[in-house]
Order: C-alpha cells, then structure tokens, then sequence
C-alpha cells in the first residue's frame, strides 16, 4: 500500500533538524498496535499547535509512501494537518509490558529481520558529555534563525530554538556482550539539561545528569531506541532514550 491511516504510539522524538526543504523538522518513531515500528516524517512540530504529542501518547495520522531516498520500509511521510492525538498510555507496567515483546539483544539482530528501527537494553552504561565548539554551536544558530526566518515568511510567528551546548554520550554494551559508543540524538535528553539549567544552574544539571542517566534510568531499567540512517543504512543512530523498568521478579520462594 502506498498510502493509509494509521494509529502508533510515540517513543522517539529526535533532535529538530534544520533541512533546505521542510525547514525545522523533528524526525519520530513508534509503533502501532500490532507491534510494527513506524518513522515518521517529516514532522514541524512546533507548528502543530493544539495537536503536540509526546512520548507515550497514542497519534493517529494519514500517510503516504516516502520518496526513493528513502526506502526503510518503517517510513511514513505524514500529511500535515492529518495527527490527532488518540490516548496516552500511562501505566508504566503498560509500557514494559507492551515494550518488552520488541526488545531485541542488538542492531544486527534487528538488521537480520530487515528491521530499520530497534529498542535494546543497554548493559553497563556510563554517560558522559562534551562541550561543543562555539564554532559548532553557531552554525546551530544560524541554522535555527533560518528556519524561523522562513517560517515568519509565510505568516507563522516561533522564536529559534536554542541549541544545547552539549553533546551527550552513552558508552555501553548490548545482550550481546558487544561494546558501544553512541551520541544521544534523543530531543528529550536535551529539553531536560534546558529544564534543569533554568532551576539549578549548569554545573548542578550536568551533575544531575550523570545521576540520572548514568547511575539511576539503569538501575531501575532503560532501554535506547535506535535507527538507521536514511543514506547509511548499515550506521545505527541512538535517537531514543527511555525509561522502561526492568520487569520485577517473581517471589519462587515457598
């Protein structure tokens, strides 16, 4: 089919990205009720107003099939004006219920069922950051000022995002007992250093962070979901980081 309406339920948002023909775009992923991985794209969500999702809220919205460039077979490109948000599941053992059945030990296991998308349980994760150039950081700026530029040109009103001057790492290793270093691509891991600065400072969050993301989300279960790259579909990007609680055992004693 190349065209239909679908519901899914949201796990990723990855960072805006700012391209030559959709201007500020964020890239999305779920998955629908059947348990099928699902991108969508491309997504100007601060232009949805009344219909912004988050992370565990079921969307519905039409869609039809993405051009050559991109042939994973979980992308949808979605028809702007067309999501509602449906429901929003907030139980948290919903989620590891629902979630666990995806899980997979790594990347090439997701590759080998031709799976484009995949959600592990990262072992042995340490986190980490790194302040990134001020050259870097001003290319963002632009890059945002530009998009808004274009925006204000057919009538809308946003103000630039504010890229995060930090880069954001995880080096872990897979169920397979393979080693990993991945920069976070999660948009969500972002908004929180912004959320945090503005109540604690900058030294404070970072320290918060690496409570957080390093020593608590492991502790009590996180999973990261991964993608591919649209011109590189053998490189694995970590586009999600979840919080997704290690299932509890059960008490065999007599």
């Amino acid at each position: 089919m190349g065209m239909g309406r679908e519901r899914v339920l949201v796990l990723v948002k990855a960072l805006p990205h700012v391209g030559d023909r959709h201007g500020e775009t964020v890239c999305c992923a779920g998955i629908t009720e059947q348990l099928h991985w699902r991108r969508q794209f491309p997504i100007r969500f601060r232009e949805l107003d009344d219909d912004k999702f988050r992370r565990w809220d079921w969307i519905e919205y039409d869609w039809r099939k993405p051009e050559l460039s991109d042939q994973r077979l979980e992308s949808r490109r979605v028809q702007e004006g067309t999501i509602r948000v449906v429901g929003h599941l907030k139980s948290r053992a919903e989620r590891v219920k629902l979630l666990n059945q995806i899980i997979v030990n790594s990347v090439e296991e997701a590759a080998s069922k031709n799976q484009t998308l995949a959600l592990i349980r990262p072992i042995n994760v340490k986190f980490s950051w790194r302040k990134k150039s001020q050259i870097n950081i001003d290319k963002e700026k632009y890059a945002y000022a530009q998009a808004v530029s274009q925006l204000s040109f057919f009538g809308g009103e946003r103000d630039a995002l504010e890229p995060c001057p930090y880069e954001f790492h995880f080096d872990y290793f897979s169920a397979d007992g393979k080693p990993h270093k991945h920069k976070c691509g999660d948009w969500e891991t972002a908004a929180t250093f912004f959320n945090w600065r503005n109540l604690y400072g900058e030294e404070s969050t970072l320290e918060r962070m690496l409570h957080v993301f390093g020593e608590e989300l492991p502790e009590k279960g996180m999973a990261f979901a991964m993608g591919t790259h649209s011109q590189y579909p053998d490189s694995w990007l970590l586009v999600g980081v979840i919080r997704l609680d290690e299932t509890p055992q059960m008490n065999l004693s007599l």
